[in-house]
This record gives structure tokens, sequence and C-alpha cells, in this order.
């Protein structure tokens, strides 16, 4: 069946066959165009059609009414019906930007004027669109969708946020879930040290400081090599493994004995979940816009303050288990959460696709989690907002050349050196917190308690923030604020003497101080962004990680013994680190916004055919190429 067009471009189909195209369009192969095409690039099973908006309500536009001078009759308010009446995707109609109070399915619908017609063709113009550029940024034949990649595909904004609302469930809610069991094995040890652990094992704080340095140096080493992996065997084999793997570690902690056995589980802790989370990152970035990832990390960071309230909340019960069996509770607390994530490993085998066509599975169903339709809208929304994404196939490992080229892309050091920084006058209090509160003569019950409020307040800033700097699009200047959250809390610390003032007073301050808004996620959605190819973003958020835990080793050791209970040398080094990372900020914003002017300039400067030379001769030069501006 040879669809037929109209004289006026507008390319719709005459309604006799709506239905049969409809049918057509959610039959495998459908969906249209790419390399099985028919005339024009559009297959003749149809697949290029979408709904159109009802006429009768979109009548305002030249296009609209020749479309209905030709069509007359057969378009009419029953016929033009957004389920019945559809258009030709080749050659059809491109959507407006949608509002940003819209942007988010969850969002509200905004006032008058900002609505989203949600029977509005969602599409947004790319590259693609230009027929002398679209050949430079093609995806490799080998990318794994390459069969439903197909520039003429259209949508709706309703269609979109169905399909958004369902990867949310199927692939952002597992993700977070798995972030919750490593937050839970990674940060026990800060219940488990309530529980007198420290005594029990002869250790120091000292000891305890050194243990958390070398979980955090493991860490930060396994991080690009992770990363390595996951390219070659694929995040749906990589994370799965890992998550096995750290939990027999983490339940083995049941058995230890002495500083050996303490300080040998953290490194091996710390080398196997290493990686785990530029994986993640990378991962979702197969099924999400630049945009909609950063409001993602918002809410994957939230789940692992969940995760802290959980474990707060689990530990109070279990560290009862204090005589069962004639062992303490933090052993139990180990075997019992450890056995936890090795269930979550072993389901996500099963409940982790590779990507948005290779959803079939054991625990996914012979056909999958999404439709043709879905599958052709996934994976064309994505490769529109990013073409990039279709510059390597999802378990093409990243070669020495590659990598090397990856880890010297100086436009990103600004974000690395934010990461190693920025969290360092936070991270010295949160790490000291249980011993803090145990100290000042809290029970081990009332302390693991006491810092559920903190993580609560924290939750919600986080998720303020990250909404703030998505809706201004001011990356540097929205991650600042924690920076200045903390000036008023750390000043506190540094000249008051706490001994003399009520506990609950320090809890007070503590609860407001810990319960910043957190930039974190904000910053992995910026290397990404500035990324720009698949080899960057890999190794450039693996890199990123390694200088947030080079951060956290920084931060481990500023609290000293002989520098107890107030740590007035400490605090001072945490404000001037705190000035150190404002300044660093705007120095980044400034820095990014030279680059961009600079580069407009020379493009600007270029004739048509200069820039298509050039787009020729630089297709995979990533975030060095002219046309590519820099998030900041």
């Amino acid at each position: 069946m040879v669809p037929m067009r109209s004289g006026s471009g507008t390319g719709i189909t005459p309604v006799d066959d709506a239905d049969d195209w409809a049918e057509d369009w959610h039959q495998p192969g459908g969906g249209g165009g790419g390399a099985n095409g028919g005339a024009n690039g559009v297959s003749e099973e149809a697949g290029g059609a979408i709904r159109l908006r009802d006429w009768t309500a979109r009548s305002n536009t030249d296009e609209d009414d020749d479309a209905r001078s030709q069509y007359g009759s057969e378009i009419s308010k029953e016929d033009a019906d957004v389920t019945t009446a559809l258009i030709l995707t080749e050659g059809g109609p491109l959507g407006e930007p949608e509002p940003k109070r819209g942007r988010f399915w969850f969002s509200p619908p905004g006032g008058k004027g900002e609505e989203t017609d949600l029977d509005a063709i969602a599409t947004q113009r790319s590259v693609f669109d230009d027929p002398d550029l679209a050949g430079q940024y093609q995806p490799q034949p080998d990318w794994e969708n390459i069969h439903r990649f197909d520039p003429s595909a259209r949508w709706t904004w309703g269609e979109e946020r169905a399909l958004i609302r369902k990867v949310d469930f199927k692939i952002m809610l597992w993700t977070c879930l798995m972030f919750c069991a490593l937050e839970m094995d990674r940060a026990n040890i800060r219940q488990a040290v309530t529980d007198d652990l420290l005594p029990e094992l002869g250790l120091t704080t000292n000891d305890y400081n050194l243990g958390n340095s070398l979980f955090a140096f493991s860490f930060l080493c396994a991080e690009v090599p992770s990363q390595l992996i996951s390219k070659y065997l694929g995040c749906d084999i990589w994370i799965p493994l890992q998550m096995v793997l750290w939990s027999l570690v983490a339940s083995s902690q049941f058995t230890l004995s002495g500083r050996f056995g303490y300080l040998a589980s953290r490194v091996l802790l710390g080398m196997l979940q290493g990686g785990f989370i530029p994986t993640v990152v990378l991962y979702l970035s197969y099924f999400y816009k630049a945009n909609e990832l950063t409001i993602r990390m918002g809410f994957f960071w939230t789940s692992m303050v969940f995760a802290d309230i959980f474990a707060a909340l689990s530990a109070f019960g279990l560290l009862h288990m204090r005589g069962v069996g004639g062992y303490s509770g933090w052993r139990w607390l180990f075997l019992i959460e450890g056995m936890v994530t090795l269930v979550f490993g072993i389901l996500s085998f099963g409940l982790m696709p590779a990507g948005p066509t290779q959803t079939a599975g054991w625990l996914r169903g012979e056909k999958g989690w999404f439709t043709p339709r879905e599958e052709f809208i996934l994976v064309n929304r994505i490769i529109r907002d990013d073409p990039s994404k279709g510059g390597m196939h999802n378990r093409e490992p990243v070669s020495p050349r590659l990598l090397l080229k990856s880890l010297l892309d100086f436009d990103l050091w600004p974000i690395y050196l934010i990461g190693l920084f920025n969290h360092v006058p936070y991270a010295t209090p949160t790490s000291y917190l249980t011993l803090s509160l145990k100290g000042m003569g809290f029970s081990t019950f009332q302390t693991n308690l006491l810092v559920i409020p903190s993580q609560v307040l924290h939750i919600v800033n986080m998720i303020i923030l990250t909404y703030v700097s998505e809706f201004t699009g001011q990356m540097s200047l929205t991650a600042i604020i924690p920076q200045f959250w903390a000036i008023p809390f750390l000043v506190f610390l540094r000249f008051v003497d706490t001994t003399t003032v009520s506990k609950w007073t320090v809890w007070l301050v503590m609860t407001f101080f810990l319960g910043s808004p957190y930039s974190h996620p904000i910053q992995v959605g910026w290397i990404s962004r500035n990324a720009n190819t698949v080899r960057s973003r890999a190794v450039g958020s693996a890199v990123y990680n390694m200088c947030v835990q080079g951060g956290s080793i920084i931060g481990a050791n500023i609290y000293r013994e002989d520098d107890a209970p107030h740590y007035t040398r400490g605090n001072t080094v945490l404000l001037s680190i705190l000035a150190f990372n404002i300044v660093l900020y705007l120095s980044t914003k400034a820095y990014y916004v030279w680059r961009n002017r600079s580069r407009e300039e020379v493009w600007n400067a270029m004739s048509e055919s200069e820039r298509e030379k050039y787009l020729a001769e630089n297709w995979d030069a990533g975030n060095k190429r002219l046309d590519f501006r820099f998030a900041s």
C-alpha cells in the first residue's frame, strides 16, 4: 500500500486508509524510514505515520487551510480525530519546544498560555532535519538501535509523556533500588560504630579514618577500569555482577576479628563498588535526554538518602539482635543487609535491559517492554537530542587511544576539580555525625534515629536545587548554593565551644547544616552534557567520580584525634576549602562562557560551505567541535 500525498506538502493521508496505517504502525517492522524504507525513505508498511491533531481545533495556519481545502469532506471533526487522522512523517511538521513547566510529566500543567497540548507534535528540530548537515551526524552502522533510527519519525507530547512514565517505572525505579543497595552496604559502617565495633575490634578513631580513606581510594582506583569493563560487557551485565560480588564481601564482615580484617574488607568493598555510579549514569543516558537526565540524577541521589534513612531505621532493629547466637548486633547488620543486596543483584540480571530496543529477557518477557512504536520514539528522541549517542555500540570497548583522548579532555577538568573539593566541607562532619552524637551522650539507638531529620531535609533541598538548575539552565550558579549554605554552620562549629552548649542545640545546628542541598546530581548531568561523545561520557563520568572519592579521602583526614573534641584546626581548614570552592565555581562559569563566545565568533565567520567541510572532517571531535556549546 503506497500512501497518497497532499499537494500542499502537509503529508496527510486519505482518512479511508487511516485505520490501516494505524494498525500497520504497531506491527513489527513498522515505523518507517531507514534502510528498508520505500520511496523517499518511508516504508511501505506506513511505519512513519503519526496521529494528527484535531483539525477542527487546529485551523489557524495556512498549511491547515490548504489541507482542508484539498481534503474537504474527508477532514471533518470526526474523521480528523487524533486516533484516526494520520500524516506521513517524511516531510511532516516539527513540534514547538514544550513550556518549561510542562517539560516533565509530573510537572503541573502551567499557567495561562503555558499548557502543553498533548496532541501536538513533540518531535523537536535537530541536525537531522538539515539535508546539508544530516549526513555528518548519522549513527554508525553497528549501533544497536540503528534499525529504529528514522529522522522522519514524528510523535505527540501525549505519546512522549506516557513513554517517559513507562521508562521511569521500568528503568529508573529499579536503578534507584540498586543504588539503595550500594548505599546500605557502603554506609552501614556508620551504624556499626555506634554498636561498639571499634572497641570490640581493638580499633581507634584513626583506624576508622584509615578504613574510610582506603575504601575511598579503592573506590577511586576502580572507577575507570570498571567503566572500561562495562563498555565491553555492557552495563546490563556488569552492574548486576558488581552487586553480587560486593554483597558477598559485605556479608563476610560478619566474621571480622581485628584491624587487618576491617581494613581488608573496606578495600575489597571499594574495589567492587567503584564504577557503579558512572556506569549507571551511562546506562541512563541510553534512555533519557540531557535535560531529563539531570532531574533523574536528583531522584537517583534522593534514593541514596532514602537508603540512609532506611539504614538508620533498620539499624535500630538489627542492632537489637546483639546477643543472638552470641554475636554483636553490628555483625548481624552486615550479614543481613549484605544478603539483601545479593538478592537485588541476582534480580538485576533479569530486570536490566541492554538498551531501548533490547528489552526482551527472562524477567521482561519474550516481546520485551516496548512496542515497535515506542522503540521508534525512544530511539529517535534520544538521538535527536544528542547525535553523539549513535557513535558507539553499547558493547563496544573504549580503545587505549580513545581512553587517553578522553582523559586529556581539558574542557572537563574544571568540573573534575569541583568534584574533588565541593563536598569536602560536608563530608567531614557527615562521617563523624554518629560518633559525635554518641559522644555528646545520646544512646546508640537515639543516635541512629536522630540522623533521620537531616536526611529528610537533605532530600527536599536536593530536589529543589536540581529543579532550579534545570529550569534556569545555570549549572555553576545553582551548584554553588550549597557552599553559601555551609558558611554560618561552619562558623558556628569553628568559634563556638560545643561542649558548653546544650547537646540538642548542637544537634539542631548539625541537622540544618547536613540537611543542605546537594549539587552532585547537577554536576553528574553537567559532565554528561559537556562530554558530547559516548566514550567521553563513559570516561568523564568515571574520572569525575574518582575526583569525588578523592574528596572523600581529603574529608576523612581533616578531623584528627589530636584536634578533638572541638576540631578547631579541622573546621578552619573546612572554611578555607569553602572559600576556594566559591572562587572555583565562579571561575568555571567564566571559563565556559569564554569558550562558547570564542567558538561562536569563529563559527559565525565561516561560510556555509566551510561549515559543511568542517563538519565532514571533524564529525567525531565531540566537545571540541566548533558548533558545540558547553553548559555553564
